[in-house]
């Protein structure tokens, strides 16, 4: 396991293809910052990829960033752990939000379901790409 810091979140990668993601507390995401993490995630794993969102701190994403987040094709799924309700509120809002690239998401409440669910996407996803 490797941790990477950048200027608003921690990404610790789990696997070649699977990495869990920490945005920092109170950080508004913007675009910059969208394509910075898109960039990263692009240079440091391999495609495809599964993402475990862990939501333990608070923060927001601008419109724009809103409609950039995660429209990589490289995605092939994404866990995301939400500790409360209005975490679990935002993430399904996030994620009904229309995009040219449609999610593989699903939201748990604890941290080994979620990236138990990952793993067998990104292992399915890999058979795919492999068989």
């Amino acid at each position: 396991m490797d941790l990477f810091e950048l200027p608003f979140a921690k990404i610790i990668l789990l696997r070649d293809d699977v990495a869990e993601v920490m945005i920092n507390d109170g950080v508004q995401m913007d675009v910059a910052m969208v394509d910075s993490y898109h960039e990263f995630l692009l240079s440091h794993l391999n495609a495809p990829f599964s993402l475990l969102i862990n939501k333990i701190n608070s923060y927001t994403y601008d419109f724009h960033a809103q409609e950039k987040l995660a429209t990589m094709k490289e995605i092939s799924a994404m866990a995301v752990v939400a500790y409360n309700r209005v975490s679990k509120i935002a993430t399904e809002s996030l994620a009904a939000f229309p995009r040219d690239v449609e999610w593989n998401i699903k939201i748990f409440s604890s941290r080994d379901e979620a990236l138990a669910w990952l793993l067998a996407q990104q292992d399915q996803a890999n058979s795919k790409t492999t068989g």
